[in-house]
């Protein structure tokens, strides 16, 4: 497996991305059912842009919209998928009410380059429970349970740095509280990233595009 799970910031996107290929632009399937309730906020602009400016082409895929037969098939013509942030409870909703997460879990086995940014992030791994203080379970009315992919053994807690306005160090701190002796959790800084290259798992940087990338 090869995942990389953003909380933020996309500065190790290029190397992740360059070693997928031989180095020419790739077709990166783009799952935004997360980004739902928020059409036209920058940050899922600034989101887009991240991969836009490495030079890949964007493939939209809303899951809501899909059978999982119809999932699988548009997986099989993209090099990557790249799982937005937003609503970690509107995105596993989506995932499960079509059986896509059986899908992208399967794929994702087999070789399936896989991008995750804050709740793209924390989907993959055994349970989204510890994100229900960063983000409202009500956005998931549908969900039956909150399992997530199971790709990793650890949930992801993004934005662990307290730095963004809606997720403060008070809010980091009760979610560990709350959750730390009952789920393995992996906080991460908004400037770092987890890399999961088949069995070996690594905490790397992950700073934010320099103005001169962002501007190509």
């Amino acid at each position: 497996m090869k995942l990389l799970l953003l909380s933020l910031n996309p500065g190790a996107m290029r190397a992740f991305l360059g070693g997928t290929t031989s180095g020419g632009p790739l077709r990166v399937g783009y799952i935004g059912d997360a980004q739902a309730a928020y059409a036209g906020a920058p940050f899922v602009a600034a989101e887009r842009r991240a991969i836009e400016v490495l030079g890949h082409e964007l493939v939209d895929i809303t899951m809501r919209d899909l059978t999982a037969s119809e999932f699988a098939e548009t997986l099989s013509g993209v090099d990557a998928v790249y799982v937005a942030g937003g609503s970690t409870f509107a995105l596993l909703e989506a995932l499960k009410v079509t059986g896509g997460d059986i899908v992208l879990a399967e794929r994702v086995r087999e070789g399936l380059p896989y991008i995750g940014c804050s709740a793209g992030s924390i989907i993959v791994g055994p349970g989204i429970a510890p994100a229900s203080l960063m983000d409202d379970p009500a956005d998931g009315p549908a969900l039956t349970d909150w399992a997530g992919l199971g790709l990793i053994d650890r949930t992801v807690i993004p934005h662990a740095d307290g730095l963004l306005a809606p997720y403060p160090p008070s809010l980091i701190d009760e979610t560990i509280a709350r959750y730390g002796s009952s789920h393995r959790l992996l906080p991460l800084h908004d400037d770092q990233a987890l890399l999961v290259d088949g069995e070996q798992e690594t905490v790397i940087d992950s700073a934010p595009v320099a103005a001169e990338e962002r501007v190509r």
